[in-house]
């Protein structure tokens, strides 16, 4: 199976500091998906003012008590908790990312249904905007209704 997330609405490539002092400003800012325990392999950072940005994820799934399991490389795995890290970087003049926050894209949420359907057809959309309520890039637990989870045949 595959996952494909299909992002809009990125928040540009500045972020200015928040006037509560909890958030510094940053410039240059990058978005990628971040592989399983190596936050400094990114997969094709896309920029924070692109108009939609769309990674593919190689994943398999399997059946565990609690339901289907879906792994990967790019699949995290936290007490229990599957997601996939969408990072937010800056890049300097050279290129090199620095992250500064993510989101958690959050697998266990998604209805069996769709689930199912997706192991049957082969692929797994996730839809959901980049921007948070603040105008900045989204970070934190994202679940639905802010993301939507659908299913679709492959090829």
């Amino acid at each position: 199976m595959r996952i494909r997330i299909d992002a809009v609405d990125l928040p540009g490539l500045t972020r200015p500091a928040r006037t509560d002092a909890k958030a510094p400003a940053y410039d240059n800012l990058r978005v990628a998906v971040q592989r399983r325990d190596r936050p400094a392999e990114l997969l094709d950072p896309q920029p924070g003012d692109a108009p939609s940005a769309t990674w593919t994820l190689e994943c398999t799934t399997s059946d565990s008590p609690t339901g289907t399991e879906i792994a990967g490389p790019y699949v995290q795995n936290r007490l229990g908790r599957r997601f996939i890290y969408l990072s937010w970087c800056t890049a300097d003049e050279a290129g090199v990312l620095s992250m500064f926050r993510r989101a958690k894209l959050m697998l266990d949420v998604i209805p069996a249904d769709v689930l199912a359907a997706a192991e049957r057809d082969g692929l797994l959309i996730g839809r959901l905007g980049l921007t948070d309520a603040e105008g900045g890039p989204l970070c934190a637990r994202v679940e639905p209704p802010h993301i939507t989870w659908t299913a679709a045949h492959t090829g």
